[in-house]
């Protein structure tokens, strides 16, 4: 029978003492027992430190706990609950020393752990125990406010009448009826996203987090919460700060949040800390790009790129026992033909990736030949280029006459589509439709899907379009440009193409588009058509 917790220093009786606390059993229908709270009693006026049980719904004492004077710390107690609305099936009842009411870490260990009940027995001169306190968890509240726990006391200890058992399993119905109607919701669950900057960077939090909630969205996830926290520097383990991170929790449960999304790229050992932490799922900024782009890759290539990302994101986390990963077996973060590869050793990952790869080359072998084929009907070719969710696609319908897909979302296009226009000189072009950039596209992501950037290798003409108005088109026209350098896209010449100019008013859009010797319109208003192909048509070459 171990003992947890600060055992250094005390004495064989007293190590007897606490070890006779696993011989006591309590009913699942009371808190404690005249035996156990005797036994417990005893124990802490001989140590003169907390000691606590962990007791479960069976009534066994499943760990025995000691502190110090003033705090107790639990044992790591893995993760029991069975399913979505059910607390972990463990009761905490430990001693105060001091008469003082249940603690911030008390709480903090109610709401993290998600236990049926933490109670605090306060001990008198006397040696008996003079009051409790005692406190549960509870349904989240519609509104979104107030604290996620109950707490109740002082109560007599010769006065206690509390039965566990009722509230516990009255609190696991509202938790499971509160579940079922959050799913219907959100397909993919409810999620809190959490942003983390030093002080220079705090000015372009908001765009960031505006930017992941738009990720969330798209990836069907229901945003129910968001953190903005800034540092002086990230911390290394937990990115937010131990202490932050317990506040994020607790928030968490108060708005019933199954999935916590960084805005930034974590470590393997960063998320395994923070999954153990908050036995929450944990996704970083790349982990959302791949599970967007793993539900609306179609074509075989894009499908082939997807699980190519996803398998080098994975294969560094393999080693590790990433309680992180361990719970990406289905839903947000874990779909698409990546999602098996975390089961698999980094040999077979490995073999995995250079099969993906060659399967990659053959195809790009076969578009180097359709683009051939293209190229000898001498037809200029116009590559549609620029950020996510800028309007490229809807352009594309527009001047071609096309209904390929086109919506209000991020990366609503994963696979190159090329259609055919006539220009005012009577001449044929292509028009190619591209993927959209993203800042800080991830690196795997982003080789993976270079092959997709072949087609506006061989432009004559690159239509940079950008969404005037987005607040932050500044910043995702640099991201776009930095992005068209790595691609060796540089030299093409190219027109700003400014979309979206009816959501501005007083010319702005134009006044915009003026300043980058480019054009502003509505990619929805057939009127913008002649005044764009006029520019296009004396940009290509004769």
């Amino acid at each position: 029978m171990k003992l947890h917790g600060l055992t250094s220093g005390l004495a064989p009786s007293q190590l007897q003492a606490l070890e006779r606390l696993y011989q006591r059993h309590v009913p699942f229908d009371a808190l404690t027992t005249p035996e156990l709270s005797r036994t417990m009693a005893e124990a802490t006026a001989r140590t003169g430190r907390q000691v606590g049980v962990l007791v479960d719904r069976d009534g066994r004492v499943n760990h025995v706990i000691v502190g110090d004077a003033t705090h107790i710390d639990l044992p790591d107690v893995g993760r029991l609950r069975a399913a979505g609305g059910r607390l972990r099936g463990l009761r905490l009842l430990h001693t105060h020393l001091h008469n003082e009411p249940l603690t911030r870490d008390d709480l903090v260990d109610l709401t993290l752990l998600r236990l049926d009940m933490v109670a605090a027995f306060c001990l008198a001169p006397s040696g008996l125990f003079r009051q409790v306190y005692y406190g549960h968890n509870v349904p989240l509240d519609p509104s979104g406010e107030g604290e996620p726990y109950a707490v109740y006391g002082p109560i007599a200890h010769d006065q206690l009448d509390v039965n566990p058992k009722r509230i516990v399993e009255a609190l696991e119905q509202e938790f499971t009826r509160a579940a079922k109607a959050h799913r219907t919701k959100a397909k993919d669950g409810r999620a809190m996203l959490v942003h983390v900057c030093d002080k220079r960077d705090a000015a372009k939090a908001e765009d960031s987090l505006r930017e992941l909630s738009e990720l969330a969205r798209t990836a069907g996830v229901e945003v129910a919460d968001r953190v903005l926290q800034v540092r002086h520097r990230v911390d290394p383990k937990y990115v937010l700060g131990r202490g932050k991170l317990e506040e994020v929790v607790i928030r968490a449960m108060q708005r019933d949040v199954e999935v916590l999304i960084f805005d930034r790229n974590l470590s393997p050992a960063q998320a395994a800390a923070i999954a153990k932490m908050t036995d929450l799922k944990v996704l970083d900024r790349t982990q959302l790009i791949l599970d967007i782009f793993a539900q609306r890759a179609e074509s075989r290539d894009g499908k082939l790129s997807v699980e190519l990302a996803q398998t080098k994101y994975l294969l560094p986390r393999l080693g590790a026992k990433d309680d992180a990963l361990s719970r990406l077996s289905g839903g947000i973060g874990g779909r698409g033909p990546g999602e098996t590869k975390i089961e698999v050793g980094k040999r077979r990952a490995n073999d995995r990736i250079t099969k993906l790869k060659r399967d990659l080359a053959k195809l790009a072998g076969q578009r180097k030949q359709r683009r051939r084929r293209r190229q000898k009907s001498r037809a200029p070719i116009v590559a549609l280029v620029g950020y996510t969710n800028a309007g490229k696609s809807t352009l594309l319908n527009q001047l071609t006459g096309s209904d390929v897909l086109a919506e209000d979302a991020l990366f609503a296009t994963l696979d190159t589509r090329s259609r055919r226009l006539y220009l005012p000189s009577a001449r044929e072009a292509v028009v190619t439709d591209t993927v959209g950039f993203i800042r800080e596209l991830p690196k795997d992501l982003f080789d993976a899907f270079r092959s997709t950037f072949e087609e506006a290798e061989d432009a004559d003409l690159l239509l940079h379009c950008v969404d005037a108005s987005d607040p932050s088109h500044a910043e995702q026209i640099r991201t776009s440009e930095r992005l068209l350098l790595d691609l060796g896209l540089e030299h093409i010449p190219r027109l700003m193409v400014f979309t979206k100019a009816d959501r501005l008013d007083g010319g702005r859009a134009e006044a915009l588009a003026a300043g980058h010797g480019g054009v502003a319109l509505n990619a929805l208003d057939r009127a913008c058509r002649p005044d764009l192909l006029a520019r296009m048509d004396s940009m290509l070459p004769g």
